[in-house]
């Protein structure tokens, strides 16, 4: 099978990420000198907004960011304001 040059290969993982989304995890552990000194466990979800909220993620930020657009006057935590 002789590889392919595919122009689109960015667009397609990048449609399938907003649509579909990915979890990334990882577990990393720094050391010097063959001695652990700090050690991550790193999570993350790539997703389009759409997708997130389906699944509970960030629904009260896109409700507060929904209203802001609406009336960014009104909001308490905007400059000048409460």
């Amino acid at each position: 099978m002789k590889p392919t040059k595919d122009d689109h290969a960015v667009v397609d993982l990048l449609d399938v990420l907003l649509r579909d989304g990915a979890i990334i995890q990882a577990d990393v552990v720094i050391t010097v000198a063959d001695i652990p000194l700090v050690g991550l466990s790193l999570r993350a979800a790539i997703a389009g907004m759409t997708t997130m909220t389906d699944y509970g993620y960030f629904e009260e930020w896109d409700e507060l960011q929904r209203k802001l657009a609406e009336a960014p006057d009104d909001h308490p935590l905007l400059p000048g304001k409460g």
